[in-house]
Formats: C-alpha cells, structure tokens, sequence
C-alpha cells in the first residue's frame, strides 16, 4: 500500500519532506561542485538540482574545512549515494569512519532547486 503526504504529516514529517517521501525517494547518481558553493546533483528521476552548501559552511561546524574551494570541490558520491567529501583526502574513510562527512540524499532533493 502506497503511503499518502497525509501519513507522513501524521507521522511528524514536515510539509515538504511529507511530499517527497509520498512521491517516492531519489537517488543521486552524480554530483559536480560549482564556483558559487553550489553543487549540481543528478538523481535517478532525471531530474538535475542545485544544492546551495554556503549556509552549512560556518566556522565550528563539520562542514568549516570545505568553506576553502580547493576542498569543497573534492566532493563524491560514496557507495550509499550519499554526497561526501573526505577531511582528509590521504586518509580511507572506508577504514576511518569519521574522516567522512556526508549529506543525507532525501534532504539534498527536498533543499535544492530544479536547473532552468
């Protein structure tokens, strides 16, 4: 039985969250950083999204190493379809777990924006 937004929203999700769940998950299947702390992400609907990174890249936070261009753009895709970056690029995140940090794909949809 497909869940409707109104079984989400009885569950505690948010409007917007409530409508992607109902919809169905996406999946990314690429991401490419841009110049402007933006990335475009591709997800497996054929859709094309831009994700603003600039509100997660404040001083104190996971993310403030990637506040630097040369590091944000060393974003990928790990084997979950997550969008990661390494915070130590010679370091294995398969083997240090907490080298890694990530961004959940249902949040990267819901937070983005189609391309024109």
């Amino acid at each position: 039985m497909k869940k409707d937004v109104n079984y989400y929203l009885a569950n505690g999700f948010d409007q917007p969250m409530a409508e992607y769940f109902a919809s169905g998950r996406k999946r990314i299947t690429a991401v490419s950083p841009n110049n402007d702390f933006t990335l475009t992400l591709d997800f497996d609907n054929g859709e094309r999204r831009i994700l603003d990174c600039k509100p997660f890249l404040k001083a104190g936070t996971v993310f403030a190493p990637f506040a630097q261009f040369e590091n944000f753009k060393r974003v990928y895709l790990d084997d979950t379809h997550c969008v990661s970056w390494d915070i130590d690029p010679a370091v294995d995140s398969n083997v240090v777990w907490n080298n890694k940090v990530d961004l959940c794909p249902d949040s990267c949809y819901v937070d983005s924006v189609p391309t024109v």
